[in-house]
C-alpha cells in the first residue's frame, strides 16, 4: 500500500517527525542542499566548460541563469529520495519556512520531478498538534520566497567570484572576498584602528566612604550603615571624567583635571572637613520585560550568560528544535503566538503568583519588514511549556542551559514592568581651603516584576548593574555625615574595547547588514580565512584584514558601504513580497544603471591598485625619523625600517605594534643571519624566526621560483650555535635510506609534525630520536618496517596549570595540550576546548561542563560499512541530464 512521503533537510528533523507521524508516512531527509552552483570545476558539466561565464557558474548575458548541479556527495540521496518517491500517494516538502527552506524544497520538485501530487508543509514547532496541522493544512511553494534566495545566492557568487581575483593579485593568493564577511571585517578593523590611534589621558579623582552621623527612621537597620560617593566637582568647577577627553587624549571640554599630587593633597585635607547632604533626589523607575528571543538576540545572550559563539549557540539551538523543544530558532519575529501568550502566562503566575502577571497580554512588534519569512519568536515548543527541570534529563548540558535561557526569557516577557527608586544623593564637603562636592547613587527596587524570572546580560560590565539594587542608607538634606575614609584614586582612560561575537552580533543588526540566519556562518568564515583570530572573547583582526579591508575601501568603496549593503538587504525583502524583480535587481547591480557596476568596478580598478602600498600598514617614525611600517609578505606580516625586517609575532594583535614596540622588536637579538652558502649552487643559506620557530632557508624569495626550500631547526639545535654542517643536513630532508630488496619501494627518513619517522610507500615507522633521522641504515630501517606497527609512542606532557576539582566526580581537573589541541581532563575523561573557549580564559566550570557533556554523550562507534559486490555486467548508463536552470 503506498503513503506519503515527507521530506525534511535534516537526518535529526526526519526522525523526530517520523515518530510523530508514525507508520502512515514515510519520512525521509535531503541532508540539506541537493543542488547548488558548481563548487569547483570538476563540477562544471562538460557541456558548459566551454562557455565565458562556466566559471562564474551563472550566465550573466542571459537573465543570470544559474547552472545547477547536484554534487557528487548527494547523488546517492537523490536516488533514494528518487526510488521512494515511486511507491509514494502523494509528496510533502517539508523543509523550513523561510527563504532557505523554500529554496530546498524548490530544488527538490526541480530534481525529482514528482509525477505525484505535491504539498508543502510547514511548521515553527515540531510538536505532534503542530505537525498535524501542518499535514491538514498545505500551502503551495512560494516562488517569491525561492526567487529572493536565489538572487542573493548569485549575488554573493558574483561578488565573491569577481572581487577574490583581485585580492589574489593585489595581496595574497588564495584569499576570498564575501560581500557581507567583507563588511564584518571592516568593522573590526575600523574598531582596531581607533584603538591604534588612541592616547590614554590620566585624571584622578576621589572616593569617600561615608556613613549618617545619626539615625533616620526605625528601618535603618535594614540599610547599610555607610555608603560611598564620588567628587564631581571642587568650587563649582566640575571635575573631568573619561568622557571629556578625546581618542588623542586631549580634553573636550572646560573641566578640572587633578593629577596625583593635587588630589593626594586634596584628600588629607578633606579628612577634616564638615560633610553633609545638599539634597536627596529620589525618582521612580519603572522597567519593562525584554521581548522573546530573535534569532540575534539569543546570540548576543548565550555569548554574555553562557560564554558560547554564536555557532555553538546555533548547533545547540538547532538540536532543540528538531527534537521537539523550542520553536525555530531562524527568526527575526518578536511576535509570539496566542497559545505561546497563555502558556507563559499561566505559568508565570503559577511559579511567582498573580499579581506577577499584567491584567493584559504583552504583545511585541517586529522591527523586520518581511514578516512572512520571520515567523514567530523562539521559545519552547508546545500549548504549555516545560520547565527546565522537566526537560533536564533528556538533554546534554548545552542544550539544558539554552533551553533554561529561552524558556525564562520567554515566560518574564509576559510578566509586570519592574519597578522602583533611582536616588541621587548630593553631598557638601566644607573643607579649610575648598568646598567640594560629591555623588552617591543608589537603586531601590520596589516590585521585582519580570527580574524575578530574568536579568539580561550586558556588553558592558557596568551596563549589566542596571538591573540590579544599590541601597543607601536613609538620608535627608542637612543631615551630618562622618568621613570614614577619603582616597584619592587614579584613572586613565581606556580604547574603544574590541567586539565580541555577540557585539558584533548586535552592531550587524542595527547597521542591517545580513540575516540573523546569517550571523553565525559570517563570524566562522571570518575565522577560518585568517581575517580574525580569537583573544579571549574579543575578535581581533589580522594585518591580512588591513591590507583586504584597505584595498575595498579605497578602490571598491560602495561595495563594503554599510548603508549600501543593508539597503541590499532592503531589496532582497522586496522581492521575497513581490515589490521588486530579481532578474533586474541583479542586471542594475553586475553592469550598473547610471553608475558603474560590479563588472565595471572590478575590470577598471585593477590597474590602478598598487600592491606594495595596499599591503603596507604605517606604524610611524622612530626618534630618527625613520618609518616604521608593517608589510603584509607573502610567509606572514613582518615590521621593515629601512632595510632592517623582522617578523611580527603571531599572538601580537595591530594595536600593540606601536613604534616603542616595533623598536623593540626590530632591535632584538636576531636569529636571522646569512651562515653560508650551499656548495653545490653557490646560493645563500639563511637562519630565520617565523611564526613557529627557527628555520633554515636556500635562497631568497624569488616570485617566479616559487617558494625557496626551507626546514625547521630539530628541538636539539641552539639557533645561536648551527652551523653551515648542521643547515645542510637539514636542507637534505627527507633522507633516501635506500630501497626495500623485496619490492625495490624506497625507504625516506623525514622529521614531521609528530617527530621523526620512516616512509615505505603507504606504511610509516616512529623513530626513536631525530638524530636517528640522519643515522639509520637501510637494515635497521627493514628491521622496523618488519614488525608490527604499534602506533606512536607519545610521552605524557605535563599539564599546561590545574584548573580545580571537578564538582561531580571529586577529580583534579588538569589543562593538557594533545594532538589535536588542547584538552582538559579529569583523569578518566577527556574533553577537546571547543573554537570558542581560549587556554588562557578557560575556567572551572566551563571545564567542568565539558566533561560533563562528554560522560553524556561520548563518542559512537562508526559502523562497519560492508563492500558492496561488483556485478559483473553493468548496465549502459543513460546520459545525465543537463542540469541548467
Amino acid at each position: 500500500m503506498s503513503k506519503p512521503l515527507v521530506i525534511v533537510e535534516s537526518p535529526a528533523k526526519a526522525k523526530t517527525i517520523a515518530g510523530i507521524l508514525g507508520r502512515d508516512f514515510t519520512v525521509e531527509s535531503s541532508v540539506g542542499h541537493i543542488r547548488d552552483l558548481p563548487a569547483t570545476a570538476a563540477e562544471i558539466p562538460a557541456a558548459y566548460k566551454a562557455e565565458s561565464w562556466a566559471r562564474l557558474g551563472v550566465d550573466v548575458d542571459n537573465d543570470f541563469k544559474p547552472l545547477y548541479v547536484v554534487s557528487s556527495r548527494k547523488k546517492d540521496q537523490v536516488r533514494k529520495l528518487k526510488d521512494l518517491m515511486k511507491g509514494a500517494s502523494e509528496l510533502y516538502l517539508a523543509t523550513d519556512e523561510d527563504r532557505e527552506g523554500e529554496s530546498i524544497a524548490w530544488h527538490l520538485m526541480e530534481v525529482l520531478s514528482p509525477q505525484i501530487p505535491v504539498k508543502r508543509m510547514v511548521f515553527h514547532e515540531i510538536t505532534r498538534d503542530a505537525i498535524r496541522r501542518a499535514v491538514e493544512h498545505p500551502r503551495d511553494l512560494d516562488r517569491r520566497l525561492v526567487d529572493a534566495q536565489e538572487a542573493r545566492r548569485i549575488l554573493d557568487r558574483l561578488f565573491g567570484y569577481e572581487v577574490s581575483p583581485v585580492l589574489w593579485k593585489k595581496v595574497l593568493p588564495k584569499l576570498s572576498a564575501g560581500r557581507v564577511q567583507s563588511v564584518a571585517t571592516r568593522i573590526l578593523v575600523e574598531r582596531e584602528r581607533a584603538r591604534m590611534r588612541f592616547r590614554p589621558a590620566e585624571f584622578w579623582n576621589l572616593e569617600a566612604a561615608l556613613a549618617p552621623v545619626e539615625t533616620t527612621s526605625a528601618t535603618a537597620t535594614d540599610r547599610p550603615a555607610g555608603f560611598g560617593a564620588l567628587l564631581v566637582a571642587i568650587d563649582g568647577s566640575r571635575l573631568a571624567s573619561s568622557r571629556d577627553f578625546d581618542e588623542s587624549g586631549s580634553l573636550t571640554r572646560d573641566v578640572l583635571v587633578l593629577d596625583e599630587v593635587a588630589a593626594a593633597g586634596l584628600a588629607q585635607r578633606l579628612k577634616t572637613a564638615r560633610f553633609e547632604v545638599g539634597s536627596v533626589d529620589e525618582k521612580p523607575f519603572t522597567r519593562s520585560p525584554y521581548a522573546p528571543f530573535i534569532t540575534s538576540t539569543l546570540q548576543q545572550e548565550a555569548s554574555r550568560k553562557l560564554h558560547f559563539g554564536s555557532q555553538r549557540t546555533m548547533q545547540v539551538a538547532q538540536r532543540l528544535y528538531e527534537n521537539g523543544f523550542i520553536t525555530y530558532m531562524r527568526t527575526d519575529s518578536v511576535v509570539l503566538s496566542q497559545t505561546a501568550i497563555d502558556a507563559a502566562r499561566k505559568q508565570a503566575s503559577q511559579l511567582y503568583g498573580a499579581e506577577y502577571v499584567p491584567a493584559q497580554p504583552r504583545r511585541y512588534k517586529s522591527k523586520v519588514r518581511n514578516a512572512q519569512e520571520a515567523h514567530e519568536a523562539i521559545r519552547p515548543a508546545g500549548d504549555s511549556f516545560r520547565t527546565p527541570d522537566e526537560v533536564a534529563r533528556q538533554l546534554s548540558n548545552d542544550e539544558a542551559r539554552l533551553y533554561d535561557l529561552i524558556w525564562k526569557r520567554t515566560v518574564a516577557s509576559q510578566m509586570n514592568d519592574a519597578k522602583g527608586q533611582n536616588v541621587q544623593v548630593r553631598i557638601i564637603a566644607r573643607g579649610p581651603e575648598e568646598e567640594a562636592e560629591f555623588i552617591a547613587r543608589g537603586k531601590m527596587i520596589t516590585f521585582a516584576g519580570f527580574l524575578r524570572a530574568y536579568v539580561e546580560g550586558a556588553d558592558d560590565p557596568e551596563a549589566e548593574l542596571e538591573d540590579q539594587e544599590v541601597l543607601l542608607p536613609p538620608l535627608r538634606a542637612g543631615q551630618g555625615l562622618e568621613v570614614v575614609a577619603v582616597e584619592a584614586k587614579g584613572h586613565s582612560t581606556t580604547p574603544p574595547a574590541r567586539f565580541s561575537e555577540a557585539s558584533l552580533v548586535k552592531k550587524l543588526e542595527e547597521l542591517g547588514v545580513g540575516r540573523p540566519s546569517t550571523y553565525a556562518s559570517i563570524i566562522a568564515t571570518i575565522q577560518d580565512r585568517g581575517y580574525v583570530w580569537k583573544k579571549g572573547s574579543a575578535l581581533v583582526p589580522s594585518f591580512t584584514a588591513f591590507a583586504v579591508i584597505g584595498l575595498l575601501e579605497k578602490h571598491f568603496s560602495e561595495l563594503i558601504d554599510y548603508s549600501f549593503t543593508a539597503d541590499m538587504e532592503q531589496d532582497l525583502d522586496e522581492i521575497a513580497e513581490g515589490d521588486q524583480e530579481h532578474i533586474p535587481w541583479l542586471s542594475r547591480f553586475y553592469f550598473g544603471n547610471g553608475r558603474p557596476g560590479l563588472k565595471e568596478l572590478v575590470s577598471d580598478h585593477l590597474d590602478d591598485i598598487d600592491p606594495r602600498a595596499i599591503n603596507s600598514i604605517p606604524v610611524g617614525k622612530d626618534d630618527q625619523g625613520r618609518e616604521i611600517i608593517v608589510r603584509v609578505g607573502r610567509y606572514g606580516p613582518y615590521l621593515q625600517r629601512e632595510e632592517e625586517r623582522v617578523s611580527v609575532p603571531g599572538d601580537i594583535a595591530p594595536d600593540e605594534v606601536t613604534v616603542e614596540k616595533a623598536e623593540e622588536l626590530l632591535s632584538a637579538p636576531s636569529e636571522d643571519r646569512e651562515i653560508g652558502r650551499h656548495p653545490d649552487n653557490g646560493r645563500p643559506i639563511y637562519l630565520r624566526s617565523g611564526r613557529f620557530g627557527p628555520y633554515v632557508q636556500l635562497g631568497e624569495i624569488e616570485d617566479d621560483d616559487g617558494k625557496p626550500p626551507r626546514a625547521s631547526l630539530l628541538s636539539s639545535m641552539n639557533p645561536g650555535s648551527l652551523s653551515l654542517d648542521d643547515a645542510l643536513k637539514l636542507l637534505s630532508l627527507p633522507r633516501v635510506v635506500g630501497a626495500d630488496p623485496g619490492d625495490g619501494t624506497e625507504i625516506t627518513a623525514l622529521n614531521g609534525r609528530y617527530g621523526p619517522y620512516l616512509k615505505k610507500g603507504a606504511e610509516t615507522r616512529t623513530l626513536q630520536g631525530e638524530e636517528q633521522i640522519f643515522t639509520i641504515t637501510l637494515e635497521e630501517a627493514l628491521g622496523l618496517f618488519s614488525l608490527p606497527k604499534t602506533g606512536r609512542r607519545r610521552g605524557t606532557s605535563p599539564p599546561l596549570r590545574e584548573i580545580g576539582t571537578d564538582p561531580e566526580t571529586g577529580l583534579p581537573i588538569v589543562l593538557k595540550e594533545g594532538r589535536f589541541g588542547p584538552y582538559v581532563t579529569d583523569g578518566t575523561t577527556n574533553a577537546s576546548l571547543p573554537r570558542d573557549d581560549s587556554i588562557e580564559s578557560i575556567t572551572l566550570e566551563r571545564s567542568a561542563q565539558l566533561l560533563a557533556d562528554k560522560r553524556t554523550n561520548p563518542p559512537k562507534k562508526k559502523a562497519t560499512r560492508r563492500k558492496k559486490a561488483t556485478p559483473k555486467k553493468t548496465a549502459a548508463k543513460k546520459a545525465p541530464r543537463k542540469t541548467k536552470a
